[in-house]
């Protein structure tokens, strides 16, 4: 999935959404167990930081979860703060 030019790719093996720009790969490393989607890390190197990657990463596990039709529990701060400013995803997040 793509979101301002930014190409998502979902690594099954991995376990991990990606971008990749100019040589670098960020990551969003989840989990899928009991039917939910586990949101666990956002990581965007330094030189990545500031163009929109972290929340591209976001959007393509919410949209990935969408259509699974599950649930997320976003333990990562950085996916948590995402969903707090996109409440269109509201009704994805499985209640605590």
């Amino acid at each position: 999935m793509a979101e301002s030019g930014i190409q998502v790719d979902r690594n099954e093996g991995e376990e991990q959404f990606e971008a990749s720009v100019e040589g670098d790969k960020a990551v969003l490393t989840y989990a899928e167990q009991n039917g939910k989607l586990y949101l666990l890390h956002t990581q965007v190197p330094d030189a990545m930081e500031g163009h929109g990657i972290g929340s591209a990463l976001v959007k393509s596990a919410m949209e990935y979860a969408r259509q699974k039709e599950v649930k997320v529990v976003p333990f990562c701060p950085f996916a948590r703060a995402w969903l707090h400013r996109h409440p269109e995803y509201d009704e994805m997040v499985a209640p605590e």
